[in-house]
């Protein structure tokens, strides 16, 4: 149930995606202005996926009302499948955040405008997806806090001890939150995620079309230790803006006053939607098109961490193995599986978009 204590007092900290894991959550595609040929494609990635991370953790697939027979006959032997409403189906951007406080864990329930409301939003309406955090607590049995500040998952990171990096052109943008200052973000986080050291980085991912949410840009791999989106080619436009983040991180100093570790992760060759795949999409008033030939957002710091494995999205590039040999340098602990990612990139997402997962304290 919404806890009324005033979340200063209470010593949260917001748990970080490295740390144990118990159970996650993912939806099941279906909106035909975003995912081609009616989403067939992207449900059989979304199938693949959900067994997959089920071999290791229990999974439950959020569904429509008019798809549940459809995942049900497909899924249920494998995950429980829960029929939900929702505008469509990026559940780290939707979905609660986790903390805990004396190992007990809560959730926080931010608001959502569709990356931008009516003012630069993807899509029309979203209030479906603005209540799909609170439903998902109340499913889970947590309490939970909630504040109409907007704010996705996406758009941070952490290491569970005290620091947090974002993007401004997020988090700061016209279209989520009007005239909020970094000083008055900065006190939010500190309030509810018990943030100490927050890091700005001006700007996420080349077109990234939720305007640059941070997991396009880096990952926490341990407190202290982070990969970063990178490029060597200085003709990318990306090249730029994964140098400028690195000089910010470079001279950076974290909540326990240690630099950070930083590992280049370079992303593979530049994906581009294709004409089948923009023709595939059908035009409806209210959603932004997709358009043939517009870059996608390919880069391998956008996995899935769970407790024993990492889930690394390729992309039929030489560069896939060579990503794949340094994450797992990197989680020696793990096993590094992968993942074709191609039909989340066409959606607008990837694949730490569609999960929201559960830690275990």
């Amino acid at each position: 149930m919404q806890l009324t204590d005033k979340p200063q007092d209470a010593g949260y900290r917001l748990v970080a995606e490295f740390e144990p894991t118990k159970e996650s959550y993912i939806a099941w595609p279906e909106r035909r202005d975003n995912w081609r040929n009616a989403g067939k494609p992207a449900q059989k990635m979304f199938r693949q996926l959900a067994e997959l991370i089920a071999r290791y953790q229990p999974v439950t697939m959020l569904v429509s009302r008019g798809q549940y027979q459809n995942a049900q006959a497909q899924l249920a032997q494998k995950m429980r499948v829960v029929e939900m409403s929702f505008d469509d189906i990026w559940l780290k951007d939707i979905g609660p955040f986790y903390v805990e406080n004396n190992q007990t864990l809560y959730g926080v329930d931010f608001a959502f405008n569709a990356w931008g409301g009516l003012l630069d939003g993807l899509y029309f309406p979203w209030d479906q997806d603005a209540l799909v955090a609170q439903k998902l607590l109340d499913l889970q049995r947590l309490d939970y806090l909630r504040n109409k500040f907007i704010l996705e998952g996406c758009a941070i990171v952490t290491d569970g001890e005290g620091t947090l990096i974002t993007t401004e052109e997020v988090v700061l943008s016209e279209g989520r939150n009007l005239n909020a200052s970094k000083e008055q973000v900065e006190a939010l986080f500190a309030k509810y995620f018990g943030i100490k050291r927050v890091i700005w980085l001006p700007e996420g991912y080349f077109m990234d079309e939720t305007g640059g949410d941070v997991d396009n840009m880096l990952n926490y791999v341990a407190p202290g230790k982070i990969v970063l989106t990178w490029t060597d080619d200085p003709a990318d436009p990306q090249y730029a803006i994964s140098h400028q983040a690195y000089e910010i991180l470079r001279k950076a100093v974290d909540a326990k006053g240690r630099k950070l570790e930083i590992h280049k992760m370079q992303i593979p060759s530049p994906q581009y939607l294709t004409v089948e795949e923009a023709n595939g999409v059908d035009p409806i008033n209210g959603r932004l098109p997709r358009i043939a030939g517009q870059r996608l957002t390919a880069t391998y710091v956008n996995y899935l961490t769970f407790t024993k494995v990492i889930i690394m999205p390729s992309f039929d590039d030489p560069q896939d193995d060579i990503a794949k040999t340094q994450l797992q340098a990197l989680y020696p602990e793990r096993e590094v599986l992968t993942l074709p990612a191609r039909e989340f990139l066409s959606g607008g997402g990837g694949l730490h978009t569609v999960i929201s997962t559960v830690p275990a304290l």
